[in-house]
């Protein structure tokens, strides 16, 4: 069964892979509707390569599968917002970088995961994962609208993009909504460290950098409503933000699980 599973999860894997980097690559040559049903193929395709990593018998959540659930969330997002939002530009490099999300977790799965038998578990890495795609997506957004300030500037055309206070609001949007769960994520983690790890609360490098991340994001927000921050200031200060939570949770499990082995 374990054999099954294992080569199961790896044939899936590769199949999103491959489907997402069709996708990236040929989108130009292909018409609507084969490019939207190639699309969904993809995304099904990495929501099962994740749930068979999690069939296995030892469930396995290294820096790369967190990677992979983030992009998944990210892609779920986005394409969402695209339906709703047609005059937005569709950016197919999101789909390569899913491609390489899928590989990554593959090859790189992680040791068995650990995590005690308590609800808080699953909730605090779902908050978290969450709160990463949404943060993300406010990273997204804020460069098309340093792209979009800049073509403005230069007085060149903009086709295919949304409005630049469209996109200003939906990095905010997406920055609070972030916050409000990296928040959520941070009281369950420190505030029931003992239920979901087995141990009193402690410093450690992770926490740190989240709560430093948490910090700047929160500054940031205040800010703006504050002081009407925008623009590169705005948009380095939400770089920073985002920085330090990736250090933090994937940064700190990358040392541990490859540069470390343990």
């Amino acid at each position: 069964m374990i054999v099954v599973t294992s080569v199961m999860q790896t044939a899936v894997s590769w199949l999103a892979a491959l489907s997402y980097a069709a996708l990236a690559l040929g989108h130009a040559r292909m018409s609507a509707l084969p490019r939207r049903w190639l699309a969904i193929g993809a995304w099904l395709l990495h929501a099962l390569a994740l749930l068979l990593m999690w069939l296995q018998p030892e469930p396995r959540l290294g820096f790369a599968v967190a990677i992979s659930i983030t992009m998944w969330l990210a892609t779920t997002v986005y394409a969402v917002e695209v339906r709703l939002l047609p005059e937005l530009r569709v950016h197919w490099a999101m789909a390569l970088l899913a491609a390489l999300a899928v590989l990554l977790a593959w090859w790189f799965p992680g040791k068995p995961h650990t995590g005690l038998s308590t609800f808080l578990a699953p909730l605090h890495s779902a908050l978290g994962f969450a709160s990463y795609a949404l943060l993300g997506m406010a990273a997204l957004h804020g460069w098309q609208m340093q792209r979009a300030e800049r073509a403005m500037r230069d007085a060149q055309p903009t086709s295919g993009d949304l409005p630049l206070l469209a996109l200003e609001r939906l990095t905010f949007r997406f920055l609070h909504l972030g916050f409000a769960l990296l928040s959520a994520t941070l009281v369950v983690g420190i505030g029931f460290s003992e239920s979901l790890f087995g141990v009193a609360w402690r410093a450690d490098h992770k926490t740190l950098l989240s709560v430093l991340g948490w910090v700047v994001f929160a500054t940031l927000i205040v800010g703006r409503a504050a002081l009407g921050w925008r623009g590169r200031v705005a948009m380095r200060m939400l770089y920073g933000g985002l920085t330090l939570l990736v250090l933090g949770y994937i940064g700190s499990r990358f040392v541990l699980e490859v540069l470390l082995q343990r």
